[in-house]
């Protein structure tokens, strides 16, 4: 069986790593896989069966500087990223992977460069194809035009494929970055990554959760560094819902939510018997399913779930640092009649946001007609170019 190392870097929110492991879950079949996570750990997150992870010291970020810590805070950044880029070159070496993907870099993360470049290097130096695995739409810069300038020199010396997660009916990667065209490796749309709902793995808690039999809002932010505004919201808007419609609102607050903002949120929320706050569920497809409003916001995969189900959908992007990402994505689909895009000005009054929670429980979105075939794509673009790897080896 060929090897597969994939390397994740996750530093604010959850996205890329659930999107990440969701990819591997395709690729088990053909590839033994090694997954390296970077960031944080977070508990109860399901693995799938046979992938060997390696959890390097973790790197994260603060929401408000985006200044890259460990995550122990006894160590100095300085001894985790050597520690970290000696880690990484003793497993590839050890590994002696066919393929390397790397989940972002260099469109993203490039402050990771201290360990990708040595691990891209040891990766051509043995033979290893090298494949980029990207999302839908990436964060432009400031200075646009030399940021994609040193992409397209890191793409072209270092990897042999870009798979790009998405649809370009909904969003070609041209929208964030013009050259591809100056790009030298294959480039492949492969459709959107959705989770499955046949992959759920319901704990106690998801199964009483769910068994409840009123209508069901849900309430998420990904990882919970950031949409507490959100979530402060909708405890509010809880209120206000109480009595008017029958209800009950299910809040997932996030593995990374700060302690004390959480204890806040129970705090608020302590009176509304309609309100029911968790962190965090591995789960969060089977709660789409069964959810009659979903009030999130507008991430990657949430979307995905989002566009799975064919839930009810308010979404709330994120807009910090002036990242588009989340804005583009939900002004789209809300042009599109699919998700219904909420404002700061909404989600700031508690009263004018049930006014908008009651109004979307009534609405009927469109189906949409997006390829969210990503995982059996990748996996069969992948697989076609470790075989060819072998096939020029052999001729």
């Amino acid at each position: 069986m060929k090897k597969l190392m994939f390397y994740c870097q996750h530093i604010l929110g959850i996205g890329h790593l659930i999107r990440s492991m969701e990819i591997v879950r395709g690729l088990t079949q053909d590839f033994q896989i090694c997954f390296i996570n970077g960031g944080e750990v977070i508990q109860n997150f399901q693995i799938p069966q046979g992938v060997t992870v390696v959890n390097l010291p973790a790197i994260k970020t603060d929401t408000e500087f985006r200044e890259l810590r460990p995550v122990d805070k006894s160590l100095s950044l300085e001894v985790v990223e050597e520690t970290r880029k000696h880690q990484l070159l003793s497993q590839i070496d050890t590994f002696q992977p066919d393929v390397l993907m790397v989940e972002l870099f260099p469109f993203g993360r490039r402050r990771f460069s201290f360990e990708l470049i040595p691990l891209m290097e040891a990766a051509k130096a043995m033979g290893t194809k090298v494949v980029c695995s990207l999302r839908d739409i990436v964060v432009t810069k400031q200075d646009q035009a030399r940021h994609e300038a040193k992409i397209c020199r890191l793409m072209n010396q270092y990897f042999d494929q870009l798979l790009i997660h998405g649809d370009p009916n909904l969003h070609p990667l041209e929208d964030s970055f013009s050259r591809v065209g100056d790009l030298n490796c294959e480039v492949h749309y492969t459709g959107y990554v959705a989770q499955k709902p046949e992959n759920n793995r319901l704990t106690l808690v998801d199964r009483w959760a769910l068994s409840r039999q009123t209508p069901m809002i849900l309430v998420s932010v990904g990882g919970g560094r950031f949409g507490h505004e959100l979530l402060m919201g909708m405890v509010g808007a809880a209120e206000y819902l109480a009595s008017r419609i029958p209800h009950h609102i299910q809040m997932f607050a996030g593995p990374f939510i700060p302690e004390s903002v959480f204890w806040q949120l129970k705090q608020a929320g302590q009176d509304c018997s309609n309100l029911h706050i968790h962190r965090y569920t591995p789960n969060l497809l089977a709660y789409m399913q069964r959810a009659d409003l979903s009030v999130s916001m507008s991430g990657y995969n949430t979307t995905m779930n989002i566009l799975t189900t064919g839930v009810n959908a308010l979404m709330l992007p994120f807009t910090g640092n002036d990242d588009q990402e989340q804005t583009m994505r939900v002004r789209r689909l809300d042009e599109l009649g699919v998700v219904q895009m909420l404002q700061t000005m909404d989600v700031a009054n508690s009263e004018r946001l049930a006014q908008r929670v009651e109004a979307a429980l009534s609405h009927k979105p469109h189906p949409p007609q997006f390829d969210l075939d990503g995982v059996r794509q990748t996996s069969e673009r992948v697989r076609a170019l470790a075989y060819q790897a072998n096939a020029v080896v052999a001729a």
